[in-house]
């Protein structure tokens, strides 16, 4: 019967530290991003929370909530009826910021080294209350497999407006979905994260970016889906399909760099994303480019054929339409930039990535689990040694339209895409293969991943 098993009844009490408790058996309810966000434990509202080296398990819907309080709405679309549930949380966004929704007052909690199962909806949730925070080295599996609910809102962890949120090294798996990043997904760095076995692994709804996803393993089936814009996709293993999707009928926030300011909004209109070093792998062919709602799911990233390949070929492109101000960009599509990604058989690439590397030969990558320890067991043909690139950093990736601005660390430094997956540093001036590993190569390779 009880709602939590520990968070503070007030906002702002700030700088607490949990660590080293088994926390289990609450019953949770329900949170959407459009109501109160109780979780099992959470901060309740406030700032500088450390979570970590707990296990914590069995909450009815959510585990950890670094999420939203109930003054700026709670269940309006369902108590009063008269407006979607899309229009009370974009007027949640503009009413946080009222109540105090900024750095110096919310967020920045650490969520880390914490085993977390067997909950109904979340792993970890949030909305709004999770800015600036950071998710990392955390076991997570179990979210949402039960079948008890259904809603908009499962995964092992689920955020809303992760501005300037760090997720990496968590190990994922077993879930109905991995992670899934809905609205303002800006700043956001989903970094060396293991995810596997999940019926989904990550899904990026209606953000405007930069966001940025790098150095991880996406093992599922379904590994990637993007009803989004303005995202970097760096030095990923993406063992399932890709599904690109336009959101044209939501205008979603988007923030001044570094700021919950709001900035402007927009809706989705596909595209203004980067591949760089990515290996897709290919699947069934019967699956490929299936056509879905305003977009399409396959294995690689033929998807955004027909974008522009350059800034300057889309700008070329809505010079060409008839005089107008919106009418003019509504039809032409945004820029999709793309270098030496590699495809295995069945994966194909966009038509005009020109340094895109195509294997003729069989390519296998398969996640093992021996007790604690999980490897990655690859094989790779001789001509994957073909696929070489020196160290990505912010200068490598293009602008983001939309949020007008540039791939930054949280600092507003030049952002260093410097670490793998196992932890091994990257140089500048040196060349590395693609995927998720520095030391992977041609032949058979077995390689601890956790």
């Amino acid at each position: 019967m009880r709602r939590s098993v520990f968070s503070p009844t007030e906002h702002h009490v700030d700088y607490i530290t949990v660590r080293g408790f088994e926390l289990a058996q609450a019953a949770t309810p329900w949170a959407p991003p459009t109501a109160d966000q109780p979780g099992l434990i959470g901060p309740n509202w406030a700032k500088g929370w450390v979570i970590e080296d707990n296990v914590v398990h069995d909450a009815k819907c959510s585990a950890i909530s670094l999420g939203k309080e109930a003054s700026t709405g709670h269940n309006f679309a369902t108590l009063r009826g008269d407006k979607p549930g899309y229009q009370y949380q974009l007027e949640s966004v503009f009413a946080a910021r009222q109540v105090g929704w900024d750095r110096e007052h919310v967020g920045s909690h650490v969520v880390r080294r914490n085993t977390i199962s067997d909950c109904g909806q979340n792993g970890v949730v949030g909305h709004l209350g999770c800015v600036f925070s950071t998710i990392e080295d955390n076991h997570i599996y179990n979210i949402g497999v039960k079948r008890e609910f259904y809603g908009h809102e499962i995964a092992g962890i689920k955020l809303h407006a992760a501005i300037d949120v760090v997720i990496s090294h968590n190990r994922v798996h077993d879930c109905s979905l991995g992670t899934w990043l809905d609205w303002q997904a800006q700043g956001t760095r989903v970094s060396r994260n293991l995810y596997y076995r999940n019926n989904r692994d990550l899904f990026v709804e209606v953000s405007h970016g930069p966001y940025l996803v790098e150095h991880n393993v996406l093992a599922s089936p379904v590994a990637l889906e993007s009803f989004s814009q303005g995202g970097a996709f760096v030095h990923n293993l993406v063992g399932g399909t890709v599904r690109l999707e336009k959101v044209m009928d939501r205008a979603t926030p988007y923030h001044r760099p570094h700021s919950t300011q709001v900035a402007g909004y927009a809706v989705v209109y596909g595209g203004d994303d980067r591949y760089i070093g990515n290996i897709f792998l290919g699947g069934d062919p019967a699956r490929a480019y299936a056509r879905l709602g305003q977009g399409q799911a396959g294995y690689g990233t033929a998807g955004y054929d027909g974008h522009p390949a350059t800034f300057q070929e889309y700008l070329a492109r809505v010079a060409e339409q008839p005089p107008g101000d919106l009418q003019r960009f509504i039809a032409v599509e945004q820029p999709a930039y793309l270098r030496d990604n590699v495809y295995a058989p069945g994966a194909t690439a966009f038509a005009g990535e020109r340094s895109a590397l195509s294997l003729a030969e069989e390519v296998s990558f398969e996640v093992v689990e021996e007790g604690d320890e999980v490897y990655l067991e690859a094989k790779l043909p001789e001509a994957f040694g073909r696929a070489r690139l020196g160290l990505v950093t912010g200068a490598d990736l293009a602008r983001v339209r939309f949020a007008d601005a540039d791939f930054e660390e949280r600092d507003a430094s030049l952002l260093v895409v410097g670490t793998d997956l196992v932890g091994e540093r990257k140089e500048a001036g040196r060349d590395y293969p693609a995927g998720p590993i520095a030391r992977l190569g041609p032949g058979t390779s077995r390689i601890r991943v956790w």
